[in-house]
This record gives structure tokens, C-alpha cells and sequence, in this order.
């Protein structure tokens, strides 16, 4: 059996990777910015070709853009779209939460415990994707046994309508990140010691809008001309 080198392009392309995505979660590439594939490469001691396919892999996580005669951009975020979507989740969510409160189990309890404690140990080095996807699990698990499956179906919609933001929310506010881990906390608190249906509910409701508020203060218009170009 022959074995067969792995591409150094392969390495290379997950450091640019690693690189380009660290800037824009961080803000240091914000919305707009065009990301040049020359100067990255120059930047990062590499040919353009590893370049390439890490803003690829990017464009399909939503986060970079391509313009035609212009090229890859940081995505803009549509705060608006954002705003609405969320004012709506918030509602639904919390009602389907508080619900849902009553038919937790131990285990499902225990899992969110679980979930949050592993976004806690991940703050000092924060992957907001792998946070946000974590974030949405624990969600998932607290409304998931909503006996109304109407009500249940239309907080799925509303988190599919978000797309990439869904999944990446917390590359556009990582400060939000340890604030959302404490609400995690306090509503699991809520939910084990038989709070009132209503308290459930707007717990979840404050930390929705703790979200949401801390969107809109980093990103209140999103640009529609380029800022900062260059790389």
C-alpha cells in the first residue's frame, strides 16, 4: 500500500482559514471589508491558491460574499432582518420554553447543564460558531417537549429564516458569549426549582433581547458601501 503525502495547500488553507475567520469574528475585518487575495497570501507568507479555498469555505458559511468585479467581501449583516426575526423568536421561544418547562426530565436538564458547561470551558478560546451551535442545542433541548407542536414549528421557521446568522451570531458580538452563559444558568435555576410558567417565560424573553440589544449596539446600520477596503 502506497502512501500518499497530504497537500501542503491542505495545511496551508486551514491556517488562512483560522487567520481570515479570527479577524472577522474579532471585528478587525468588519462588514464590508474586501478581503484581497494577494495581499492575505502576502500577508500570510503563502501562495494565493490556499487563499482561495479558505474564503471559499467561508463564503459557505455565510460569512464572506462575492461581488461580481469586485470580489470577496466580509458578509454585511442585515440588522433589520436580524431585529425582526428576533422580536418574533423572542416571544415564541419563551412561550414554547415555559411550556416545555413542565415536562423537562432530569436527563434533559442535565444535558443543558451539560451544554452550558462546555460553552463556559470554551470562552477563554472562543469558536463562536462551535458556541453558537452549542447555544442553539441548549435551546433546543429546554423547548423541544412544547406539548404544541404549532407553536413548536413556528420557532424552527423563525431560526431557519435567520440562515447564517443562526449559526455564526456570536462571531458578530463574542462579548455577548459569557453574559449568555450566566442567563444559562439562571434560567436552568428557574426551570429545576418549579418557577411559575409566566417567570420561565420572561426570563427567556430578557435573555433573547439580551441578544438582540447586544447586536444592535455593535451593528445598528449595517453599511451598504464598503468600509475599510484593502487587505
Amino acid at each position: 500500500m502506497t502512501f500518499v503525502e497530504p497537500s501542503t495547500d491542505v495545511s496551508k488553507s486551514r491556517r488562512a482559514y483560522d487567520w481570515i475567520r479570527q479577524r472577522i469574528s474579532t471585528g478587525v475585518y468588519s462588514p464590508g471589508y474586501r478581503l484581497v487575495l494577494s495581499s492575505l497570501a502576502a500577508e500570510l507568507s503563502m501562495s494565493v491558491v490556499p487563499v482561495r479555498e479558505a474564503i471559499r469555505e467561508l463564503s459557505a458559511e455565510g460569512l464572506v460574499t462575492f461581488e461580481r468585479n469586485v470580489g470577496a467581501r466580509v458578509a454585511l449583516v442585515d440588522a433589520e432582518s436580524y431585529r425582526h426575526a428576533m422580536q418574533v423568536i423572542s416571544v415564541i421561544e419563551s412561550a414554547a420554553t415555559a411550556l416545555s418547562a413542565q415536562h423537562l426530565t432530569q436527563a434533559d436538564l442535565a444535558r443543558a447543564r451539560e451544554l452550558n458547561e462546555v460553552m463556559r470551558d470554551g470562552l477563554p478560546d472562543l469558536d463562536p460558531r462551535l458556541f453558537s451551535g452549542l447555544n442553539q442545542e441548549f435551546h433546543h433541548t429546554l423547548y423541544a417537549k412544547c406539548p404544541n407542536p404549532r407553536l413548536l414549528e413556528v420557532v424552527e421557521v423563525e431560526w431557519a429564516r435567520l440562515g447564517h446568522l443562526r449559526d455564526s451570531i456570536f462571531t458578530f458580538v463574542p462579548g455577548r458569549a459569557p453574559e449568555s452563559v450566566c442567563e444559562h444558568d439562571k434560567l436552568l435555576d428557574l426551570i429545576e426549582q418549579g418557577a411559575p410558567t409566566d417567570e420561565v417565560e420572561q426570563a427567556v424573553r430578557q435573555h433573547r433581547t439580551g441578544s438582540l440589544a447586544a447586536f444592535l449596539t455593535r451593528h445598528p446600520h449595517p453599511p451598504s458601501v464598503p468600509i475599510n477596503e484593502g487587505a
